[in-house]
């Protein structure tokens, strides 16, 4: 049985480059596609729609555009060692946007998409996260559950990918995905965090790794379960700009940030809606039930 990705794949989750420099775009998994013509899109912040940018044949790069993109122009195409990429030779500040291939997969209706890599255009330079993991919330306050808070700041650029790994006792690591666990990902304008959520319904405690994901590199930090780690006592200042410099920290006469509080309320917020949605399911599915049941008779 062969597995297929439903989608296609940009690895980098941006790029950072100087007005004047040069840039390419990759898209992996086009063997998925069932024409060798990749499309790409273009979509700014201040815009709602993609627009349509041009079609590069995976074949020989041949370039098919007429889509009427006002830079269309500064686009190209540069053949690398894993296939035929999107290029801009010289990158203009009107280039910031994030970059999407994509392809037809059966049908002209049945499309796939690249997750997308943001562009940025900037004299700054990439600085990798700070990464702080803590505990942000008990076992007895929470009827055996627990809360662990990954929380990524002071990077430029500001798009990170937290993912969460659970050493086992064999030594071996495995990779939680947000599909098989209680996590929630929180994106404010000078931070990044994740929220896990554990069940102890064993007595093992395990070790967990916040894995964060930058262009300017990965960082990882370990906290291990039911060790009391108390939270910073400030977040990093808000460097996410890249029209900003990095700004002096707040004084530390505040122990008890705002921001870190606003992310324990949210962390409760989340699990108290859970259950509300959870009681609202389990009361409708009753409702139905009862209702067919007297239709039946």
């Amino acid at each position: 049985m062969v597995t297929v990705a439903e989608e296609l794949i940009q690895s980098d989750l941006t790029l950072t480059r100087r007005a004047g420099e040069s840039v390419s775009f990759s898209c992996g998994g086009t063997d998925q596609c069932n024409t060798a013509v990749v499309d790409w899109y273009q979509k700014k912040d201040t815009r709602e729609l993609f627009r349509m940018l041009l079609s590069i044949s995976t074949k020989n790069g041949a370039i098919t555009k007429g889509y009427n993109h006002p830079e269309e122009e500064d686009f190209s195409a540069v053949k690398k060692q894993d296939g035929w990429e999107l290029e801009i030779k010289k990158v203009k500040d009107v280039h910031s946007a994030t970059y999407y291939c994509c392809c037809s997969k059966s049908s002209h209706r049945d499309r796939i998409f690249g997750s997308g890599v943001k562009l940025y255009v900037t004299d700054m330079p990439v600085l990798k996260p700070s990464v702080t993991v803590y505990q942000a919330a008990s076992s007895d306050h929470l009827e055996e559950k627990r809360s662990l808070l990954c929380v990524a700041s002071q990077m430029v650029p500001p798009v990170v990918q937290i993912t969460w790994k659970r050493q086992e006792q064999d030594g071996s690591s495995l990779a939680l995905t947000p599909g098989g666990t209680e996590q929630l990902d929180v994106i404010e304008s000078d931070y990044t965090a994740s929220i896990l959520l554990i069940h102890q319904r064993d007595e093992n405690s395990h070790t967990y790794d916040c894995s964060v994901t930058h262009e300017g590199g990965t960082v990882e930090q370990q906290i291990e379960e039911g060790v009391s780690q108390s939270p910073p006592k400030e977040l990093p200042p808000d460097t996410l700009s890249t029209n900003q410099t990095l700004t002096e920290r707040p004084s530390s006469e505040h122990p008890v940030s705002q921001k870190q509080v606003k992310l324990l309320c949210l962390v409760y917020t989340v699990l108290i809606t859970k259950s509300l949605v959870y009681c609202c399911g389990v009361f409708l599915l009753r409702l139905v039930r009862r209702n067919c049941k007297h239709a039946a008779d």
